[in-house]
């Protein structure tokens, strides 16, 4: 039997996964049929049910609950990695609530962040994510959120950062910031959950160690190609947390969990989060 898996092109994720899918470690019997997809479609993928395993925004996650629990392997957490809300003109915080705003994706962790940090900045359109950037050039919207690949190239187009939302999230909690989640069908049985996440997590491991390793299949799915964008985005998503998120991980992830049900981003988790 094979498990169904969707992941993001991005250079974490296919960084992660390219040994557990590439035959370098013991998958211990498990075989994948694998989808790539843009993070939005990949919450939407996620609503629907559609993979027994698959990459979605922390902020999506409770929305699915009922279905998936989410894996210890495989996150995308950590300091210094949030959201930026960019412009093209120089533009205060305190103006942040009348502006129109690009954002990637209705239940992105950096939409839920923004939702935080300004309640009253209702005025939103959706954009895949490498278009935020040209949105604002070309004047569609006034501001937007970078993450991914992005984060790293605005300045050499002449945008301008308003926030880091990362470092807000930081200063409120003193916690690493939960971006995605490998999340699996519930269904599953629990000894099949455990191995597929000690598979990925032996898949991370491989890759932190041997870096090189994954780079023609990192590229091949990049957004960005130039080699230096896609390390730098790997050294900053992929990290201890993406081998286990520990109890400091799982405090992120709860804290997460209250303070976006308290802005009325989602309703309380009844089931349990993480696999046993």
């Amino acid at each position: 039997m094979a498990y169904s898996l969707a992941f993001s092109p991005c250079p974490n994720d296919t960084f992660m996964f390219w040994a557990m899918l590439h035959q370098q470690i013991d998958t211990q019997g498990l075989r994948f049929d694998v989808e790539l997809h843009d993070i939005d479609q990949l919450n939407t993928l996620a609503a629907n049910g559609d993979f027994d395993i698959l990459k979605l925004s922390y902020a999506c996650y409770p929305q699915v609950s009922k279905e998936y629990q989410i894996l210890y392997s495989g996150s995308a957490m950590g300091f210094g990695n949030g959201p930026l809300l960019i412009s093209k003109q120089n533009i205060y915080p305190d103006e942040v609530s009348h502006l129109k705003i690009a954002i990637p994706g209705e239940y992105t962790t950096a939409n839920m962040l923004l939702t935080i940090a300004f309640p009253n900045a209702t005025n939103k359109k959706i954009y895949l994510f490498s278009d935020i950037e040209e949105a604002i050039l070309s004047n569609e919207v006034d501001a937007g959120l970078l993450i991914h690949e992005t984060r790293f190239t605005y300045q050499q187009k002449g945008l301008r950062k308003i926030m880091d939302l990362g470092e807000y999230w930081e200063s409120e909690t003193q916690l690493p910031l939960p971006l995605g989640a490998i999340a699996i069908r519930r269904s599953l049985n629990q000894e099949v959950k455990k191995k597929i996440s000690a598979v990925l997590q032996e898949s991370v491991r491989f890759a932190l160690q041997n870096p090189s390793a994954p780079a023609s299949y990192v590229a091949k799915h990049a957004q960005v190609m130039n080699p230096e964008v896609c390390r730098k985005h790997i050294d900053l998503y992929v990290n201890d947390f993406s081998i286990d998120v520990g109890k400091k991980g799982r405090l992120a992830v709860e804290t997460l969990f209250e303070r976006g049900q308290k802005a009325g981003f989602f309703q309380t988790i009844t089931e349990p989060v993480f696999i046993a």
